[in-house]
């Protein structure tokens, strides 16, 4: 058993954890869990053992999330939404994941936990801007929710 590997299991579940929670407080989403070990657990359980790893490759790409809002008219928003977590924000690792999933998941935004807050845009714009991203705004999620989301994830995530 590989315990970084464990480990970083953890904390990309506890992100994925905090980001469904929070924005299900706001009362403006939908939110829908979609990544392949939510919607194929057996694969996950078996990804190692797969003699086509393009199969499992491409699978293993699909966003962890739809978030969808609750609109107007009943008009709705759906945005695919990659949920990571990281102790340091680094520009280079952002516009990897944001390539990465712009290749089978056009348009997808991107999520991320860290020790100093939470960051949200889309993939376009992180590439487009040599890897920055956004903090995550009150349009999307209120102060107060984010406070609390912080709190958790630094109380679970620990170095």
């Amino acid at each position: 058993m590989d315990i970084d590997y464990m480990k970083g299991l953890i904390k990309g579940k506890v992100a994925e954890m905090i980001f469904q929670e929070m924005f299900k407080q706001t009362g403006k989403f939908l939110i829908i869990p979609t990544g392949y070990e939510y919607n194929l657990p057996e694969l996950a359980q078996y990804q190692n053992n797969l003699q086509n790893q393009n199969v499992i490759s491409s699978i293993r790409t699909e966003p962890d999330f739809l978030l969808l809002t609750h609109g107007k008219n009943n008009e709705r928003q759906a945005y695919f939404v990659e949920v990571k977590y990281r102790e340091e924000i680094n520009p280079i690792d952002l516009i990897e994941i944001s390539k990465k999933l712009l290749e089978h998941w056009n348009p997808c935004w991107l999520f991320v936990a860290s020790g100093d807050g939470f960051y949200f845009s889309p993939c376009h714009a992180v590439i487009n801007s040599q890897g920055k991203i956004e903090k995550l705004t009150e349009n999307w999620v209120k102060k107060e929710i984010q406070d609390k989301g912080l709190k958790v994830l630094e109380e679970y995530i620990r170095k």
